[in-house]
């Protein structure tokens, strides 16, 4: 079984970036052949500062490395060093119905938020389509913001080998995570770069913990018992401690007399310790910022070995060999 999954380059990472979608990733290298890659292509629609979309690439390469993604079981590459994608999505486009596109909420609700449409935007399923058909993938990890396009990856597949032939292209299935796992941010909503309230994944202590400290929570007197429904402290807690650690924070709001400033301070210090092993390791690599280099090269190597399979498949497919 084939796993694929991607994450943008699109700034600095976060907690939410960390849980939703690093940590799963990881868990899943020993559940099959897993191929990560970081999306450089799809950031071009949000990051137009070429040194910036250079850095988040490295930074992510780094971070995903310090968070245990393991080169031996995994291929770890950059989209762009695999330029067959491009030539896949342009197959890919010529069977894509403009109705497919333009059900695809996402654009529809990146335009609301004032992001100026572009082609790259509208025609992004049908190149994260590319991404997902290009290396035979089986199963692809989504959240449900994205199980849509993931349906149009399928769809077109399934075009695909209608027009030219069964087997052409394989037909990944999904494979939903679970939304009850969606990670609160500091006011309480998602945490998203777009709300402006994330978590670093990595940021400096200070002015990390300062963040934590900001975290909004109602005028309840220090001695009396703190509200655990609505509590943005406790869902936070929960990612960085063990059950133990957890239910202690739960009497500490249910019985009072301990004042929100010192269950933001114990927030504070259980985030920094969880991932105290993975900063030792970001440092480490970027110490040895070549060995990060080289395993985004052999893993381009690999991911074209299996990308040439593909595309010379369907160019003989379609006609074009």
């Amino acid at each position: 079984m084939r796993i694929l999954t991607g994450l943008q380059p699109s700034g600095k990472l976060h907690v939410g970036n960390y849980f939703g979608a690093m940590e799963p990733a990881v868990k899943l290298q020993d559940e099959g052949e897993a191929f990560y890659f970081i999306a450089n292509y799809h950031a071009m629609t949000s990051v137009r500062n070429p040194q910036d979309l250079r850095d988040y690439t490295r930074e992510l390469a780094v971070d995903f490395l310090a968070c245990g993604l393991d080169p031996e079981r995994a291929v770890f590459f950059r989209q762009s060093d695999v330029p067959e994608v491009n030539e896949l999505a342009w197959i890919l486009s010529t069977v894509c119905p403009m109705s497919l596109l333009e059900k695809c909420h996402s654009y529809k609700d990146k335009t609301a938020k004032g992001i100026s449409p572009n082609h790259g935007l509208f025609a992004y399923p049908v190149l994260m389509a590319a991404d997902i058909l290009l290396y035979d993938s089986n199963l692809v990890p989504v959240g449900k913001d994205q199980k849509q396009h993931l349906e149009v990856t399928r769809d077109l597949a399934g075009k695909i080998n209608e027009a030219y032939g069964e087997g052409t292209l394989v037909v990944p299935e999904p494979m939903i995570r679970d939304e009850s796992g969606v990670i609160p941010g500091l006011d309480g909503q998602k945490m998203s770069k777009s709300y402006n309230n994330t978590l670093p994944l990595f940021g400096d202590e200070k002015p990390s913990k300062k963040l934590i400290m900001r975290i909004k929570t109602d005028s309840t007197p220090v001695e009396d018992p703190k509200p655990v429904e609505g509590s943005l402290i406790l869902p936070l807690f929960r990612l960085f401690a063990d059950d133990a650690a957890y239910q202690d924070m739960i009497r500490s709001h249910e019985e009072g007399g301990c004042g929100y400033g010192d269950l933001k301070k114990r927030l504070a210090e259980a985030y920094w310790e969880y991932f105290e092993p993975m900063r030792q390791r970001r440092a480490e690599l970027i110490d040895n910022i070549d060995h990060v280099d080289s395993v985004l090269a052999a893993g381009a190597t690999r991911a074209r070995e299996e990308a040439t399979k593909v595309i010379d498949r369907v160019r003989k497919a379609v006609g074009l060999k």
